[in-house]
C-alpha cells in the first residue's frame, strides 16, 4: 500500500536469482519490460511496479499528479519485495526517478540502481515558461481507445515512436495497457494523466537531494543530448556513489528498442 491509499500492483516476471525491480516509463507499465525480465531470467526473479494512474494500478480520483507520490509507490513496490534489502532495481525515466526517491527514503533497500535517463532537472532553472512539448501534447491528444487490441496494436506499430520498438513489447504494451470497454478497449492510462505527468515532471526536488543518497547508482543515457540525456552526466556528479554510462547509439526509449542489449547492461553492472 502507497499513500494516498494506493494499492500498487507489482507483477512476479518470473526467472531465479536475487529480486530485481523493474520501474517503468510515463505512459508505460510494468508489463512493458517483460522481454528484459525474460533475458535475465538465470540472475534475478524480476518483478515491475505499476505507478499510480497506469497499469493495474488505480488513480486518486481527485486526479492530482505529485511525483513524490510516485516515489511512495515506488518505496512501497521494493519494501514489499525485498523487505530486508539487497534488492536491484531498473527504472526507465520516470520510474528511475521513483527509485532514486525511494533509496533516499530508505537507504539500506538497494544494493544497485540502475537507472536509465531519469527525469531529474536542477531545481534552480525557471522552467514556468517552457510551455507544452511535444510529449505533452502527443499524450493529450493519445486515442483513448480502438475496436479491438489488434487494431491498437496495428495504429501503434505504424508510427513513431513505437514503430522503433521491440514487436514483442508493443503487443505487451496494448495487452496489459488497454481494458476491455464497450467501445472495444480502452487505455488504463488515461490520456490526461499522462499529460500530466509530463507536464509536473520538472516540480519535485529530488535534483536538491542527490547528494544525499548513499546507494549505487549506474546512470545510462542515449546520445541524443536532449532532455533527460543532457542532463543525465550532471546527476551522475552530484551522486555520492555513482557510474555514468553513455550510450551513443541509444535513445530515451532505448529499452524498448533493444531489450536485450538493455539486460547485457544491466548484467554486466551486477558483474
Amino acid at each position: 500500500m502507497s499513500s494516498d491509499h494506493v494499492s500498487v500492483a507489482i507483477h512476479e516476471l518470473g526467472g531465479t536469482g536475487r529480486p530485481l525491480l523493474l520501474a517503468h516509463a510515463t505512459g508505460f507499465h510494468g508489463y512493458c519490460y517483460l522481454p528484459i525480465a525474460d533475458h535475465l531470467s538465470d540472475r534475478f526473479t524480476s518483478y515491475a511496479l505499476d505507478y499510480r494512474g497506469h497499469g493495474d494500478t488505480p488513480r486518486p480520483d481527485d486526479r492530482a499528479v505529485d511525483w513524490d507520490r510516485y516515489g511512495d509507490d515506488a518505496l512501497a513496490a521494493a519494501r514489499a519485495i525485498a523487505p530486508d534489502g539487497g534488492l536491484v532495481g531498473f527504472g526507465h525515466s520516470m520510474g528511475a526517478t521513483g527509485l532514486l526517491m525511494a533509496a533516499h527514503r530508505d537507504p539500506d533497500l538497494f544494493d544497485l540502481i540502475i537507472a536509465f535517463e531519469p527525469i531529474v532537472f536542477p531545481t534552480d532553472v525557471d522552467r514556468s515558461g517552457d510551455g507544452p512539448t511535444p510529449m505533452i501534447e502527443g499524450a493529450r491528444r493519445r486515442r483513448p481507445s480502438f475496436d479491438s487490441f489488434e487494431a491498437a496494436v496495428e495504429n501503434y506499430s505504424s508510427k513513431p515512436p513505437m514503430q522503433m520498438f521491440a514487436p514483442d513489447i508493443v503487443r505487451l504494451y496494448v495487452g496489459h495497457g488497454f481494458r476491455p470497454a464497450p467501445e472495444g478497449v480502452r487505455l488504463k492510462c488515461d490520456p490526461e494523466h499522462e499529460a500530466r505527468t509530463f507536464e509536473t515532471g520538472a516540480s519535485h526536488s529530488t535534483w536538491d537531494l542527490l547528494p544525499e543518497i548513499t546507494t549505487r547508482v549506474v546512470i545510462v543515457a542515449g546520445g541524443d543530448q536532449m532532455g533527460p540525456a543532457e542532463v543525465a552526466p550532471k546527476v551522475a556528479e552530484r551522486l555520492a556513489n555513482s557510474l555514468y554510462v553513455e550510450q551513443p547509439d541509444s535513445n530515451h526509449f532505448g529499452p524498448f528498442i533493444d531489450p536485450a542489449g538493455t539486460a547485457d547492461l544491466i548484467a554486466d553492472m551486477i558483474r
